[in-house]
């Protein structure tokens, strides 16, 4: 079989991997930092004394293409969620807790239940859901859900801004529904939400490595791309910061790097232009500052933070199209998330404990109408170049699906 070069050890170019590797081919793979994961992966830090992930990834059990990775690298068991559905929220203004709980089966009678829908809303606020099944490239979900609209701010906004990592009024209104028709259109057996019981690294990143290495494949640490040579609408040779590899002329070549570093290595490529921040925090809390209850997820309304995860002692936040909160130092970002999660908690506010801020300026491309349209294919204008990352044209969002399914794809297109 052709030996494959895979550029990128992301989640993309992990799932391809993975996949060309399960198939037999011979696999190089070359990973430009010193750890494999990219935004998705986990570390220790110093200041927390914990291992933490670099950010906070949600997933559903719809998910089909990355609950296939796990189960092809044996890791399968290591996520974790409620037995049902449910979706927690808290609105720090008020004070109000609410579910949102859809029910099994494809019928959606729960919007009729005051107790698994929004509070102060009726069943029919739910049809403006059915404008985004004939909503053309062009429409954002602000074209679509105004503010006023019942939803806004309590379902269309945290689901759009935690999905597209942009606002609802940039957000494109097809790729929301893409996720939606396969995660709530399915009931609760569609979107269920599932975490990382350990870490992102113990998920999906350790296992991924040693199933390539076990299956013969090759990984190389710390070789940055810097160019990659053409000839005759070929790759003929990937120029790294310290050495070059020749690609013969049956071999291939899976780009799975983010859009910036692909375009300067090969500046006739297409791709993205504009990106969006993610801010995430993560706090230990002290034995006698935490709560009774352990509650996995929880959506903030009215707040800074947008969503809260918990594991053990550590309470993480994440803030998505956070641009202007990026720009802001440290220690505002974390007098503001703290004031978020000791409310939304029952904690005591003026007992802070250290907070780690990660900042990620380019954490997703900008999923507007405009920039969609920069979203390259797999097969790309080089005869033996795929292409693989969440910002190539999956249908999907930039999220762990949309990176694994981009994967799967060129290593399918490959083979």
């Amino acid at each position: 079989m052709a030996h494959v070069h895979v550029i990128g050890a992301g989640l993309a170019g992990l799932a391809a991997a993975v996949k060309l590797v399960s198939h037999g081919h011979q696999v190089t793979l070359y990973e430009g930092a010193g750890h494999a994961g990219g935004r998705c992966r986990s570390y220790f830090d110093e200041v927390l004394e914990q291992n933490i992930d670099n950010g906070n990834h949600l997933l559903m059990s719809a998910n089909n293409e990355a609950l296939s990775f796990l189960n092809m690298i044996g890791a399968e068991d290591s996520l974790e969620g409620p037995d049902e559905a449910v979706f927690p929220f808290y609105d720090v203004r008020t004070g109000q807790h609410w579910l949102v709980q859809p029910n099994k089966g494809l019928i959606p009678w729960w919007i009729f239940d005051k107790a698994r829908r929004v509070p102060g809303t009726k069943p029919t606020d739910y049809l403006s859901i059915a404008k985004f099944a004939l909503a053309d490239g062009t429409k954002t979900v602000g074209d679509l859900v105004t503010r006023d609209h019942p939803l806004y701010e309590t379902f269309f906004e945290p689901f759009t801004v935690a999905v597209l990592n942009t606002s609802t009024a940039k957000g494109s209104a097809p790729l929301l529904w893409n996720v939606l028709i396969r995660t709530f259109a399915k009931g609760a057996d569609g979107c269920r939400p599932l975490v990382a019981r350990e870490g992102l690294s113990q998920s999906f990143v350790d296992p991924a490595l040693k199933f390539i290495e076990e299956k013969g494949g090759t990984i190389h640490f710390n070789r940055r791309l810097r160019e990659i040579s053409t000839q005759d609408g070929s790759i003929t040779t990937l120029r790294f910061a310290k050495d070059d590899v020749a690609v013969d002329r049956q071999d291939h070549v899976v780009l799975a790097i983010p859009p910036v570093p692909a375009q300067s290595a090969l500046p006739g490529l297409t791709v993205p232009t504009e990106f969006n921040a993610i801010v995430n925090a993560h706090i230990k809390l002290p034995p006698h500052n935490r709560p009774n209850e352990h509650q996995l997820l929880l959506g903030i309304i009215g707040g800074t933070a947008d969503w809260i995860f918990r594991r053990e002692e550590i309470v993480s936040l994440t803030v998505s199209a956070a641009d202007e909160l990026a720009e802001k130092s440290a220690e505002e970002i974390s007098d503001a998330l703290w004031n978020d999660t000791a409310k939304a908690l029952s904690l005591d506010v003026f007992d802070r404990p250290p907070i780690r801020i990660i900042k990620e300026k380019r954490a997703t491309f900008a999923q507007t109408p405009d920039q969609i349209k920069l979203r390259p294919k797999t097969k790309s204008a080089w005869r033996n170049l795929w292409l693989a990352g969440d910002w190539t044209d999956t249908g999907l969002p930039a999220t762990i699906e949309g990176a694994i399914t981009s994967g799967f794809r060129a290593a399918d297109q490959v083979r």
